[in-house]
């Protein structure tokens, strides 16, 4: 009888790609979702910020109190190596500990019982096994790793380390196999993904990128995750918009508005600057731009944040997250002023609201038009209801539209179908079917 196998994936997809190599390595394990029989869990942990750290141990001690006999316990990925003496020193709980350097060896681990930390962050690989959870026809495709900028607020490169780029012939190999085995949209991923190529001496690394990913034949769409200010350029933003491939989709955090903050973020460039990129993305026909901005870093004064507060209320932005300070040790802010719990929470919240009216008024400009989507799954609000992606949105971050009229066409999860978005209810989209366009 196999032995079986619990993971739980924390954080952000750049971890789930490395849980998904884990599962590649150990796919004599049959998976499942009740941990207490479970022979091996892996918890591949997040560490960015103190609640994603405080998940990440909970999940690891609540796992642990219910799990069998002679289970092994793997915690692994960004917390354990950021943390990597303190928390062997403290949690007897856990059997196996690894960090960001060794998903490719997680079966040897497991089999010798042995706890490890290399010196070197595991950078994606063509020829590793992987086993894409969540879509069969959606994968991620992980294209560096580390990064070379010093944000004020971020640890990252503390434990992650510099800009590290795969090989542009890497990538294509990947997404070549991946179409091989019916895939055919793709997010790509990093931590500054416009500085892709940059440490290999290539400057335009991600234009010539989506150059070779529309050469890929099967290739119906792809989507850039995560470009920094200071990196993008406005012959990126023109590669993305001119592409047939790649969705006009622009993703990029900005943090804040103000010059003072942004400077004191050592975010690398002004709020000049940073707005005509933004101004470019928006100019381009059918954009659909997202960011995330931080609430209450030390140096926001009350004029700061009434700055920020006014320019996300007024560009329409289609999503925005929006993080409460954390103050992480390794970083050049930790030992600044700083901003109370309070009003941290208290500009947060205000930001949320903005964030909630302008995403309404982005959904609200769809009514009326056709799109392009992906029927993924019987929606969860009802089972006469199907849940479905537009193809120039994110997965899981951007949202979902509910198909209420299929028009009596044949349904197959993951095909792409046209729609009619016909209202907005609350904050949710309904549409009808209006005709299959195939896969």
């Amino acid at each position: 009888m196999s032995k079986k196998l619990h993971l739980v994936s924390l954080g952000c997809t750049k971890n789930l790609v490395d849980s998904e190599i884990m599962l590649g390595r150990l796919k004599h394990y049959a998976l499942t979702d009740d941990h207490t029989q479970a022979d091996v869990i892996i918890v591949n942990t997040c560490g960015f910020i103190d609640a994603a750290k405080e998940e990440s141990i909970h999940t690891v001690l609540s796992l642990h109190d219910a799990r069998k006999k002679d289970s092994i316990l793997v915690m692994s990925g960004c917390l354990a190596e950021r943390y990597k003496e303190e928390l062997q020193a403290q949690m007897p709980e856990v059997d196996i500990f690894t960090g960001v350097g060794d998903y490719e060896q997680i079966d040897a681990l497991i089999a010798t019982r042995q706890s490890t930390f290399s010196p070197e962050v595991y950078l994606a690989s063509e020829t590793a096994e992987r086993v894409i959870t969540g879509s069969h026809y959606h994968a991620y495709i992980k294209i560096a790793e580390g990064c070379n900028q010093s944000c004020a607020f971020c640890a990252i490169p503390s434990f992650k380390g510099k800009l590290h780029s795969r090989t542009l012939r890497s990538i294509q190999k990947e997404v070549e196999h991946l179409v091989a085995q019916g895939f055919c949209d793709f997010s790509f991923i990093s931590q500054d993904s416009s500085s892709y190529g940059r440490d290999r001496g290539v400057k335009d690394g991600l234009v010539q990128l989506i150059k070779t990913i529309e050469a890929i034949k099967g290739v119906r769409s792809a989507r850039i995750l995560y470009l920094y200010p200071s990196t993008t350029t406005f012959e990126l933003i023109d590669a993305i918009a001119d592409s047939k491939v790649f969705e006009t989709y622009y993703d990029m955090p900005i943090q804040h508005i103000d010059d003072g903050m942004l400077k004191t973020m050592k975010r690398g460039l002004g709020a000049k600057k940073t707005i005509e990129l933004l101004e470019y993305m928006k100019s381009k026909p059918g954009a659909f731009i997202r960011t995330s901005v931080i609430a209450g870093h030390p140096g926001e004064t009350v004029e700061r944040f009434e700055k920020l507060r006014g320019f996300m209320e007024a560009f329409g932005f289609d999503r925005f997250n929006t993080f409460a300070y954390s103050n992480e040790e390794t970083t050049a802010a930790y030992t600044l002023k700083q901003v109370s719990d309070a009003i941290k929470a208290e500009r947060a919240a205000i930001l949320g609201e903005i964030a909630e009216r302008t995403t309404r008024a982005s959904l609200q400009k769809m009514v009326g038009k056709k799109v392009q989507l992906v029927i993924d799954k019987e929606s969860d609000e009802h089972p006469l209801l199907l849940s479905a992606r537009p193809m120039k949105w994110a997965v899981d971050i951007d949202g979902e539209i509910l198909i209420n009229d299929t028009a009596n066409l044949p349904i197959a999860y993951g095909k792409v179908y046209e729609a009619k978005i016909t209202e907005l209810v609350g904050d949710q989209l309904l549409a009808t079917l209006v005709s299959a366009t195939g896969k």
